[in-house]
């Protein structure tokens, strides 16, 4: 897939793309994936959000603070809150700041629940705690950075009306992020190359494709959460999202690595 040479909506001079990195892949990201950023940022805006999901359970553990989930988010009470604070605003982020800053890259670490970047709402304050969804994203601070030079990396936290700080879904601040910077691009960053087919990567599906393959075992185990949480944020605004190795270069011969996954097959590509 080559680049693109189409101009965000913010009026930045090149196009945005978002890269999210889950928690469990911040210690497997390889040299070679933070040097692509060098060749990436010749064609884009590069902006990070993550999570930190096994580094926050990781001191919850070793201050004996009991973790409890629903539906897959975590219950998010005072005590756990100042964890989460802690360890994604801390130890996560500026891990990533500082191997950007290892290969060269300029970055600048930003929690969401800073300077209004992401106002958000409690989703379900008696069921999760202090867990928010995200109502809007001020790309102020976003695009200052990036007007000079600095590689946002972004921790999933957000600050409601009454000033109250929020955990945040980083697949669902990903996607809200992409879309008020009109963002090109989404990737989801993983531990394989993308979705394979008798080892072959699949370069380009859709959703009802991917549920085919997951309905005959081609996408199994792990990889139907990853391929899951990229199809949710597929939408009238953000139409394609990609799922791409951190063990291996985001770019090569000016073409992203990984599989493309969009709302609807254009006519003539197989």
């Amino acid at each position: 897939m080559t680049m693109s040479k189409s101009t965000p909506a913010t009026g930045l001079d090149k196009p945005a793309i978002v890269i999210k990195l889950g928690g469990s892949m911040v210690e497997q990201l390889s040299d070679e994936f933070y040097n692509s950023f060098h060749e990436l940022k010749k064609h884009y805006h590069c902006l990070i959000v993550h999570g930190g999901g096994p580094a926050i359970t990781g001191l919850l553990e070793k201050l004996q603070i009991k973790g409890e989930f629903h539906d897959g988010l975590r219950k998010t009470n005072a005590e756990t809150l100042e964890v989460v604070e802690m360890t994604l605003g801390g130890k996560v982020n500026s891990q990533i700041t500082s191997r950007l800053s290892s290969v060269g890259i300029s970055s600048i670490g930003i929690k969401g629940s800073d300077a209004n970047l992401i106002t958000a709402t409690m989703l379900d304050e008696e069921r999760f705690g202090f867990v928010g969804e995200t109502q809007h994203v001020d790309t102020t601070i976003i695009e200052q950075c990036l007007q000079f030079g600095y590689t946002p990396v972004i921790a999933p936290l957000g600050k409601t009306g009454e000033g109250q700080t929020v955990n945040i879904n980083a697949d669902l601040a990903a996607s809200a992020i992409a879309k008020a910077v009109g963002a090109e691009k989404l990737l989801f960053v993983t531990d394989v190359p993308g979705i394979l087919r008798d080892d072959e990567l699949i370069e380009e599906t859709t959703p009802e494709e991917i549920h085919s393959l997951i309905d005959v075992g081609v996408i199994y185990g792990g990889m139907i959460p990853k391929v899951q949480s990229a199809m949710e944020v597929l939408s009238d605004h953000m139409q394609e999202v990609m799922i791409v190795s951190g063990e291996r270069p985001l770019i090569q011969n000016e073409q992203m690595l990984g599989t493309k996954i969009v709302i609807k097959r254009k006519e003539g590509v197989e």
